[in-house]
C-alpha cells in the first residue's frame, strides 16, 4: 500500500501560529518509521507547547507520562529540545506540525520555537501508522 503525501495547501503566518498554539498544551504524532526499523515500527514527535529548555527530569517524566498513556513501548533513538516547528494546513481539521531541519525551510516557512521529543517505538494504539502507513497528529488542549 502506499498511502498519498499529505498536501499542503498553505503555512500558518507567524501571528496565526500564535494564535493557533494559544490553549494547545501538547500535539502528538505519529508516523511510519523506516522499514528496517522493524521492532520500533512507529516514529512519534511529541511537540511541547514551551520554547524553554526542560530539565533532564522533567524530560524523563513527561516522556514516561506519554508512554505509559498511549501504551507505547521500546522507545529508541529519543532526541529532545527546542527546534522549529512550522505548522502546514492542508484538507485534516487542524494543521499539521512540521519539524523544520533544513536552514533553508527555517528561514522560508513561518514557525515556532517549541520543546520537541522525538523517537522511534511500538504501540498497538496508532495501528494507522503501524499498519497503514498513515501519519496522524493529534491535539491536547488546556
Amino acid at each position: 500500500m502506499n498511502p498519498q503525501a499529505i498536501k499542503t495547501n498553505r503555512y500558518l503566518e507567524i501571528n496565526d501560529i500564535e494564535i493557533h498554539l494559544q490553549n494547545v498544551e501538547y500535539i502528538i504524532m505519529a508516523a511510519p518509521a523506516p522499514e528496517h526499523f522493524k521492532d520500533t515500527p512507529i516514529h512519534f514527535t511529541i511537540f511541547l507547547n514551551t520554547d524553554e529548555s526542560l530539565p533532564q527530569e522533567v524530560q524523563k517524566a513527561v516522556l514516561e507520562k506519554f508512554l505509559e498513556e498511549n501504551a507505547i513501548k521500546n522507545p529508541t533513538e529519543l532526541m529532545s529540545q527546542i527546534m522549529a516547528v512550522g505548522f502546514a494546513q492542508s484538507t485534516q481539521d487542524t494543521p499539521m506540525p512540521m519539524l523544520l531541519i533544513k536552514p533553508q525551510d527555517i528561514n522560508s516557512i513561518p514557525h515556532a520555537a517549541m520543546f520537541v521529543m522525538d523517537f522511534l517505538a511500538d504501540s498497538d494504539n496508532f495501528s494507522e501508522a503501524k499498519e497503514k502507513s498513515l501519519t496522524g497528529w493529534s491535539y491536547s488542549y488546556n
